[in-house]
């Protein structure tokens, strides 16, 4: 397996109201700029760690199989693309690990089922009611995003956000998330809305008591008040 590290990012640019140029990295751009940047500094660790052992390069190109030149590029931060096994060699040589995990740092990107799926909620909602997607959390530098937000000003006003999940695939994990975005943004009511499956009913149903205690509304009430433009009188699961 290769992992390219390098290459040209593509930013998309929007115009701002004043007329200059603003620019939102693509989640994409993000990972492979991330991910340039750990590889350089896979480069930093492997040559502060062989010369604080006493190491040559030549030695260590040797020992694990590499060009001296690779070696050399890798240490500098200059080598492009680098097979995952060989990667691992260097570092073993050196009596290290190398380890590799994904953290989770933004919200995925959405499909086409979970699009239909709000769109379906958005067209019960009142004419009068606003409608948002993808609205940040109130943390500066935090990439999480509730998938959607409605917001009513009468009779004075109110916020209540949106969370899709057209699969749960692990109803632990998804409690998880839920909780520490109440958690980091507790302001309004929150309604989870879940594809209509067997599949997935079963997963909520193995929710905790806690998290299906905060969501007591059901469906039929959420969607009577959305509908007259009114708020939820609290959040819940809608199943659609």
């Amino acid at each position: 397996m290769d992992g390219a590290i390098g290459g040209k990012s593509r930013v998309k640019g929007s115009k701002a109201c004043c007329g200059a140029m603003s620019t939102r990295e693509r989640p994409d751009d993000r990972g492979r700029r991330r991910a340039r940047d750990a590889f350089r500094r896979l480069g930093q660790e492997h040559r502060d760690i062989r010369t604080s052992l006493g190491l040559s390069l030549r030695a260590c190109a040797d020992a694990s199989g590499a060009s001296y030149p690779q070696l050399w590029r890798f240490e500098r931060g200059r080598l492009v693309r680098v097979n995952v096994e060989e990667l691992g060699a260097w570092f073993a040589v050196l009596g290290h690990d190398l380890v590799m995990k994904a953290y989770p740092t933004g919200e995925p990107i959405r499909d086409r089922a979970q699009i239909a799926l709000l769109d379906r909620f958005r067209a019960r909602l009142h004419p009068s009611l606003r409608w948002r997607a993808e609205v940040p959390l109130p943390i500066p530098g935090d990439r999480r995003a509730w998938d959607a937000e409605v917001r009513g000003l009468a009779p004075i006003p109110w916020r209540t956000r949106v969370e899709a999940e057209t699969k749960i695939g692990d109803g632990q994990a998804l409690e998880r998330r839920l909780a520490l975005k109440l958690r980091d943004d507790p302001e309004g009511h929150l309604i989870v809305l879940v594809a209509d499956t067997t599949a997935n009913r079963r997963a909520v149903a193995t929710l905790g008591a806690g998290l299906q205690g905060a969501f007591p509304t059901s469906s039929r009430f959420i969607l009577k008040a959305l509908g007259e433009g009114r708020e939820p009188p609290g959040s819940g699961i809608v199943f659609m």
